[in-house]
């Protein structure tokens, strides 16, 4: 593998976070005005509608035993996770809420190490810890000032929420490993919508037409981000992939202060630096090793 090939799953995976930030400021406008269960209710039945057709164009097959298993487990995951997240979200500053999110990825390293068997790199190692010591840089910064936080039901909500996000990683790595991009990202839809609807009669409105183009958006942003992680962890281990998450922080901190006018302070760049820095030493290491033994990637 050449070196530009070997930077693929990188970028991929990299785009896909800068996406999912921006969906998590559309998603956090919209639960704001609407509720945040009316606002996944809403993006989960718009993603499927918009990925239907790209997978039934592709010749998509219905998922045999195994692999519709694998889907239902992730989107049960997903489904308590992203209600944890948005309903914390909505009580604190975006930065905030991904600077504690970002316990998982740590997780993560240990995680993909005894569930998938993965081998613990130095680099990788090191490039994560280094990026957890910029969060934490920045993290401090934003609850040192003399500004109210958020509540402690909603600090408990994100902390909850980034402990499934640690075992999502690892499901979307096996998930990955199985089906293609845009059946990933139809059959999450599907099943966070199949988690959530029977509670519709008691808790869905309809949204008012600001709220639904923010859903709608988010949806669209939510698609395209699952189908560039999705290819990204087809194709590179979880723990090489693991420091980029942290860049998901510089986004969170970016979307917040253009849509909620959230602040960015000095920490926050501080911390930037040590991210940046911690991602820069764990892609060293990457492309000297196969990415999995005994595994090849999906078609794209």
């Amino acid at each position: 593998m050449n070196r530009g090939r070997a930077l693929l799953p990188f970028l991929s995976v990299s785009a896909g976070i800068m996406i999912f930030s921006m969906m998590d400021a559309l998603m956090k406008s919209a639960s704001l005005e609407v509720g945040v269960y009316t606002a996944v209710l809403w993006r989960s039945g718009i993603g499927v509608l918009l990925m239907l057709p790209f997978w039934w164009l592709g010749r998509g097959q219905w998922p045999d035993g195994p692999v519709l298993r694998i889907h239902a487990l992730r989107s049960i995951v997903v489904a308590v996770m992203i209600m944890l997240f948005f309903w914390g979200l909505v009580r604190m500053p975006m930065a905030e809420a991904m600077a504690l999110s970002f316990i998982a990825p740590l997780i993560t390293l240990y995680l993909a190490a005894a569930i998938l068997g993965e081998q613990v790199r130095a680099t990788a190692v090191v490039g994560s810890l280094l990026g957890t010591l910029g969060v934490c840089v920045i993290a401090l910064g934003q609850f040192g000032d003399d500004r109210a936080t958020a509540s402690g039901w909603g600090l408990a909500a994100v902390l909850a929420s980034a402990v499934l996000y640690a075992w999502n990683l690892i499901l979307q790595r096996q998930q990955a490993r199985l089906s293609g991009p845009v059946e990933v990202a139809l059959f999450q839809h599907l099943f966070v919508g199949l988690v959530l609807v029977p509670a519709a009669p008691w808790l869905a409105t309809v949204p008012p037409t600001g709220a639904f183009r923010d859903i709608a958006a988010g949806a669209l942003l939510a698609a395209v981000s699952l189908m560039l992680l999705s290819w990204g962890y087809a194709r590179a281990e979880a723990q090489a992939l693991v420091p980029i998450e942290y860049s998901g922080f510089l986004w969170a901190a970016l979307f917040g202060w253009l849509w909620f006018d959230e602040r960015i302070t000095a920490a926050t760049l501080a911390g930037a630096a040590l991210i940046v820095a911690g991602c820069w030493i764990a892609l060293r290491g990457f492309g000297r090793a196969p990415a999995s033994r005994g595994f090849e990637a999906p078609a794209p």
